[in-house]
């Protein structure tokens, strides 16, 4: 291989024996003989080989014209990862690259034992990998020796600063020698990496690989279109379709990824989640069942994932749509590596599709925007499978002779074939009966539907053209400044609903009576959760039969800080006091309705009871130690 006439031999071996047949770009690059001593700020993408790129361009510092390394001591070499994960699949890929050059690795990570770690930082190691808290950690119990380090490597710097570990790396990087080389290694260059680089490097060679141009050229991108209340059918069924050997799903929130592992797993697929809720171990346990094959679809937020790589990982679907065009190659960008081709579908709900190609557009990718598979495409799909299964063009065996003869002669060849195409599906999810939608005629409904026309919120009653219908109660209303031109979309949002499966629309002063679809009521149950939760902690509670309209509305108390006994009626909303006890309310105008000339038999204020609620003129009795000079 021509590419490695440069490696340090050792490297090479290794190289070789992993069977690389050629270099990637950033590889490449980083042989370059003018970078032997230099910094470098590179831009690579996910999956373009950066591991063993900084690998390659640190031997020749390292290892200084030698085979293999000295005897262990202080670090040599310290990497700085983002999360746990990544950290770990560094210290593993750098492991057999130096596995011939004698090289100690050593991992640093949150989650794990720091006593164990100590210990092994005082036996000695060549190169140090880990996460930026715990190494701040190590450095400041003085566990971690910089004295002798000869390169820092920063990997997916920008990650790190989105993560908020700004301080963290520039008090590694402080207190590392001044002389030493620091690698850079960056998906984008946005103007806080330029900052860092100008601040830690020294004269530093920028490379800006083809991956950086080019981004994700193993990757299909598929924007499915679904109805908002099939948004986890088409998932089902986009997983059915590719029968990928590992797929992730991504979600914006951890209850969503409750949710849909829930779901997933009653519809018998093997799935693991990764949630910021997991422990080290939790986390470490589901991401061995997707590699040894226990599992075949990991469902994940964003933050969860980062890092992580899984081997033969065919397929990505962004079941809730990335917040922007980064987040979108970063999700991406777990497929498609290695020279492996990958598919990454969004599933659009018709009302986010403007969303959606705003994003795709600000990412510079051009999607193919298409309808989810249905139930008859997976089960074409199975077909074709099933017919081009290597099982049926392997050769019987000797021993299963005799047994296929009597299963030939007791229910012939077809019942046969009928029983072995049973046996085939029932080990499958069967795919769901999708609502059909139009992906060239959506555009005027997404207008129709984006505007969000609520009907009147005076209507009393279900609209008598609305058809079978449940009623919900909505724990917000006027009070709350409730209106139907944000409560609607939140329906639609957390309940998978669309404007036409909402009808009547009634608000009351402390709740609002919403009319739902009978066909609709129980998967936007379902789709809230069990909790009955929407955003900013608003509950929904079904309700048995037609709210009783007529029925005036339960008064209720003054939740201020002073209570005059008097209850609200219907219309009022302010009922602090007029006249003379006006300035007891700091000056605030009132406009209550309620007389409070009256006299009122509700308990006087104060602890003691007998006492008379005012004393002299107009003012408090007073208490406690001023009572008492007020008697003397």
């Amino acid at each position: 291989m021509t590419d490695l006439n440069s490696v340090v031999p050792a490297i090479a071996k290794a190289l070789a024996k992993r069977g690389y047949a050629a270099l990637t770009p950033v590889q490449k690059a980083m042989l370059d003989p003018a970078l032997v001593s230099s910094d470098a700020l590179v831009s690579a993408q996910t999956g373009s080989g950066k591991t063993v790129a900084f690998g390659l361009a640190l031997a020749p510092t390292l290892l200084e014209g030698e085979e293999r390394f000295a005897p262990a001591a202080e670090p040599l070499a310290l990497v700085i990862a983002p999360t746990r994960e990544l950290a770990l699949q560094v210290k593993r890929e750098l492991e057999w690259l130096y596995e011939m050059t004698g090289a100690l690795i050593v991992s640093c990570v949150g989650g794990m034992d720091i006593r164990s770690e100590r210990r092994a930082l005082e036996r000695g190691a060549h190169i140090v990998v880990g996460t930026p808290g715990r190494l701040c950690d190590h450095i400041r119990r003085k566990a971690l020796d910089m004295s002798a380090l000869k390169a820092v490597v920063l990997d997916e710097a920008d990650e790190m600063l989105d993560l908020g570990f700004r301080e963290d790396l520039e008090f590694i990087l402080e207190a590392a020698p001044d002389d030493r080389r620091t690698l850079m290694f960056s998906a984008t260059v946005s103007s806080a990496i330029a900052k860092l680089a100008k601040s830690y490097q020294r004269d530093a060679v920028r490379i800006s690989t083809q991956t950086e141009e080019k981004q994700h050229v193993d990757i299909e991108y598929r924007a499915l279109a679904a109805a908002p209340a099939d948004r986890e059918n088409a998932i089902i069924n986009v997983l059915r379709y590719y029968e990928a050997t590992n797929a992730i799903v991504f979600c914006s929130t951890r209850a969503a990824v409750n949710h849909l592992t829930a779901r997933f797993n009653n519809r018998n697929f093997s799935v693991v989640a990764l949630s910021g809720e997991l422990t080290q171990n939790e986390r470490t346990h589901a991401l061995q069942a997707m590699r040894d094959g226990r599992a075949r679809v990991c469902i994940a937020t964003d933050v969860a994932a980062r890092g992580i790589d899984l081997p033969g990982l065919d397929l990505v679907i962004h079941a809730d749509l990335p917040t922007n065009p980064e987040t979108l190659l970063h999700r991406s960008g777990r497929t498609g590596r290695a020279g492996r081709k990958g598919v990454s579908a969004l599933i659009v709900p018709l009302n986010a599709r403007r969303k959606a190609e705003r994003i795709l557009d600000a990412a510079g990718i051009a999607a193919t925007w298409a309808l989810p598979p249905s139930a008859e495409d997976v089960m074409r799909r199975d077909d074709e499978r099933l017919l081009a299964d290597p099982i049926l063009s392997e050769a019987g065996r000797d021993e299963d002779q005799a047994l296929v003869g009597q299963l030939i002669a007791n229910h012939g060849a077809e019942k046969l074939a009928a029983a072995f195409v049973r046996l085939y599906r029932s080990n499958q999810s069967a795919p769901e009966d999708l609502i059909e939608v139009s992906i060239e005629g959506d555009r005027k409904r997404q207008r129709r539907e984006n505007a969000f026309e609520p009907r009147e919120p005076s209507q009393k009653g279900p609209r008598d053209d609305f058809g079978p219908s449940v009623w919900f109660s909505v724990s917000v209303g006027r009070k709350q400044n409730a209106e139907p031109r944000w409560l609607i979309p939140m329906l639609c949002r957390n309940g998978n609903l669309t404007k036409r499966e909402i009808g009547a629309i009634k608000m009351q002063p402390e709740e609002t009576y919403v009319e739902i679809s009978a066909d609709s009521a129980e998967a936007f149950l379902q789709a809230v959760g069990p909790n009955k939760t929407l955003e900013r902690g608003i509950r929904v509670t079904r309700l048995n039969g037609t709210p009783d309209f007529s029925r005036p509305v339960a008064a209720k108390p003054y939740a201020g800080k002073k209570t005059f006994g008097e209850r609200r009626d219907e219309t009022s909303y302010d009922d602090r006091p007029k006249g003379k006890f006006k300035k007891d309310f700091k000056g605030k105008t009132a406009s209550a309705t309620v007389d409070h000339s009256e006299k009122r038999d509700a308990k006087p204020w104060g602890k003691a009871a007998g006492k008379p609620k005012f004393e002299g003129k107009g003012g408090f009795a007073p208490k406690g130690k001023f009572a008492k000079k007020k008697q003397g």
